[in-house]
């Protein structure tokens, strides 16, 4: 199989966000996040570094209001960066499973990069807020990800108390599994579906 240039930059201008994303899916976990959501940089950190993934965000937003649409377009441009990067799927293995425990937490996440998105998300947390990040946004994140992405996307969360790690778990057990499912199969040949497409 050719070399495959695994990258996609997304440029988002709203009255609400102004954001720019690149990603590139064959990197080495460098991150450039720059985002008014502390908690949120956090992750997309994590996800670069976990993931391999090479990613840069520069996000301005009305945070003055609330944290909801710089979190939310930033899962939308994510979204857009995956389905962009990864072009037709052609050798990728397609499918992603990953449990990541923290402390007492144990998330799991399993993907299917199948061009029909749908998120089931079992996951509760104790906490209404960490730090100043509304608990509720993990889910809007992700919502929104898998839609722009166009993945079957299930986060499940078995066991935790700690609102922090819970959604850490389920952010680093994202990565991980979208690692496995954009990885190369030389196996496969052509795009992995009956249908000859995805």
């Amino acid at each position: 199989m050719e070399n495959q240039v695994r990258q996609h930059t997304i440029e988002r201008n709203t009255k609400e966000t102004q954001i720019s994303l690149a990603l590139n899916i064959d990197g080495e976990g460098q991150a450039d996040i720059q985002t008014p959501v502390p908690f949120l940089n956090h992750m997309l950190d994590a996800i670069a570094r976990h993931g391999h993934f090479d990613l840069s965000v520069n996000a301005a937003g009305d945070v003055e209001i609330d944290d909801h649409h710089t979190t939310e377009d930033v899962g939308i441009c994510l979204g857009q960066a995956i389905q962009g990067a990864l072009g037709d799927k052609r050798g990728i293995k397609r499918y992603g499973n990953a449990f990541v425990p923290m402390d007492e937490t144990l998330a799991q996440v399993v993907i299917d990069l199948s061009n029909r998105p749908h998120l089931e998300f079992r996951a509760e947390f104790p906490s209404q807020k960490v730090g100043t990040f509304d608990t509720e946004l993990v889910h809007e994140f992700f919502w929104k990800l898998a839609l722009e992405a166009r993945m079957n996307l299930h986060v499940i969360v078995h066991y935790g108390t700690n609102t922090h790690h819970i959604i850490e778990a389920i952010f680093k057990a994202f990565t991980k599994a979208l690692d496995e499912a954009t990885q190369i199969d030389p196996r496969v040949k052509g795009v992995p579906s009956t249908k000859g497409m995805l």
